[in-house]
């Protein structure tokens, strides 16, 4: 037994040695870590002069990077900079001059192949090119669950394209614009929702879902078991209108504003020109599909949304103000006035005629005497 437990010694000491160099091999790549990049680009004044003449900023603004949707998922800075492989502080630039430009599809696979059959893509045909920064920007890439409509075009499609300028045949633009996002009909293949943002009718502006978690004193673990009371996991119409009322109570006073976005999958960037929706009839219906998915989401701590299923018939009640589609969506209350109006006619004319036949001898009595009386 000591013989054998000496031949295994030479064995483990091979092992150990190869397993301290494959650990000295990786220590370059693991010991670059983002606050070491921020060492020279965190200051805002770092610029160089390109070829053109042209001084580009390589300044980054840490704080808003780490609200980022890379940082939130942990990527860090050499993980898109493949070629940044170990830093050497001793020279004026620690790493190469030149550094690849990064491929965003190296990761976002399915992106990347949705893009190159985009109108964006073709554009490259006639000497344009338009990288994803275009629209997404470079470090700064936020979560586009959380934003509107607005938000979203101000970041991409409105900084190169002004939809007034098109778009003649479009009626009523402004309100098609405001609440409802490009790719809906630009991206026709990409899944849709509406996406319900709380509104302080007091303050007349949005208010975050952080803060109406703040009015009822709780997060949203408890927020959900408060008002989904049936534990579906979704909101009812009535159980969404019982939200309304407790936040009343606690002197919150909201309505919700919808919007029609797209949802942030691949097929998103597949933006078309030609086969982009124009058949108004595909919206404009009571069981329209682009109303099958109803959201109201919450923001969370680390910049990531959860989104919260709504029943669809919450778009028919007071509490959705500027989302009334003629033909799509359907105020109840309204209906209940109409249909009170109707009944009410049809009671009066009814009951005017049943009163007409129930006073019949009444007025040929009279009709009776008023000619007697002439005769005499």
């Amino acid at each position: 037994m000591r013989k054998g437990a000496y031949m295994k010694k030479p064995y483990i000491i091979v092992h150990l040695f190869l397993s301290l160099c494959l650990l000295l091999l990786t220590v370059p790549c693991l010991a670059i870590e983002n606050d070491e990049c921020m060492d020279c680009h965190g200051d805002p004044d770092l610029t160089r002069m390109e070829s053109q003449g042209v001084k580009q900023n390589l300044s980054l603004d840490y704080r808003k990077f780490q609200y980022s949707i890379h940082n939130i998922n942990g990527i860090a800075c050499v993980d898109c900079h493949s070629d940044i492989t170990e830093l050497n502080f001793d020279n004026e630039v620690p790493h190469a001059l030149s550094i690849k430009s990064v491929d965003c599809s190296t990761c976002h696979e399915e992106e990347g192949q949705a893009y190159s059959k985009s109108v964006h893509m073709q554009a490259a045909s006639k000497g344009m090119s338009i990288k994803c920064s275009a629209c997404h920007g470079y470090h700064e890439v936020m979560p586009g669950d959380r934003l509107s409509v607005l938000e979203r075009e101000n970041k991409s499609c409105l900084k190169c394209h002004n939809p007034f300028s098109l778009h003649a045949w479009l009626p009523q633009k402004e309100t098609h614009f405001a609440y409802v996002e490009c790719t809906v009909c630009h991206a026709p293949d990409s899944p849709r929702h509406i996406h319900l943002r709380f509104f302080d009718l007091v303050k007349k502006d949005f208010i975050d879902s952080t803060d109406i978690l703040t009015s009822l004193g709780t997060d949203l673990e408890g927020f959900l078991p408060l008002i989904d009371t049936d534990n579906s996991g979704s909101f009812s119409a009535k159980e969404f209108e019982s939200m309304v009322f407790i936040l009343r109570k606690r002197g919150v006073h909201v309505t919700f504003h919808g919007e029609l976005l797209s949802e942030h999958q691949p097929l998103i960037h597949q933006v078309t020109l030609g086969n982009a929706e124009r058949d108004c009839q595909d919206c404009h219906l009571p069981l329209s599909p682009f109303f099958e998915a109803v959201t109201l989401f919450f923001n969370n701590e680390d910049g990531t949304v959860t989104h919260i299923n709504v029943d669809r018939e919450v778009l028919q009640t007071y509490a959705v103000s500027n989302f009334n589609v003629p033909g799509g969506t359907r105020i109840r209350e309204l209906d209940l006035i109409g249909v009170a109006l109707v009944a009410g006619a049809i009671l009066g004319i009814g009951g005017h005629l049943f009163g007409r036949i129930l006073t019949i001898p009444y007025r040929k009595r009279r009709k009776l005497e008023e000619q007697q009386k002439k005769q005499s």
